[in-house]
């Protein structure tokens, strides 16, 4: 039951990132583009349109890679981390953008980052512990 909730889990987050990355290049790019912090170096589109692609790629590799799901969770919770600054700069800067238009909505926004980086290595079976000392069972 347990692999079963880590596949659905793995399977959501995997589609929940490549339809954030799809509409990064799409209907939402403009809102994405009010997102990126102001001392960010690379400008605005760039930064939208690479972030959306990197978002893209990880869900695909998330769904239809479960033999790499561990490492593929490791890169999204990596990920996770990566954008923080930009999340943080949006509350920090006041920036309205997805209904975030008070500053308690964004910070609210900045408690989920650390959920979502725990669903990726738990439902990339990254945050599996040994047995008894044993290495974790590998699963093809």
């Amino acid at each position: 039951m347990r692999e079963t909730l880590r596949t659905v889990a793995r399977v959501l987050l995997g589609l929940a990132m490549t339809g954030a990355g799809t509409l990064h290049l799409t209907t939402q790019r403009e809102a994405f583009r009010a997102q990126v912090p102001s001392w960010f170096p690379i400008g605005e589109d760039l930064t939208v349109v690479g972030s959306g692609v990197v978002e893209i790629l990880l869900g695909v590799a998330f769904v239809v890679l479960p033999r790499r799901r561990r490492l593929v969770g490791a890169l999204l919770a990596a990920w996770f981390v990566v954008v923080l600054p930009g999340n943080v700069a949006q509350y920090v800067e006041g920036v309205s953008a997805f209904g975030l238009d008070t500053d308690a909505k964004r910070l609210v926004r900045l408690f989920f980052q650390p959920l979502l980086l725990v669903w990726a290595l738990w439902a990339g079976d990254v945050l599996r512990l040994s047995r008894g000392g044993r290495a974790p069972r590998r699963v093809p």
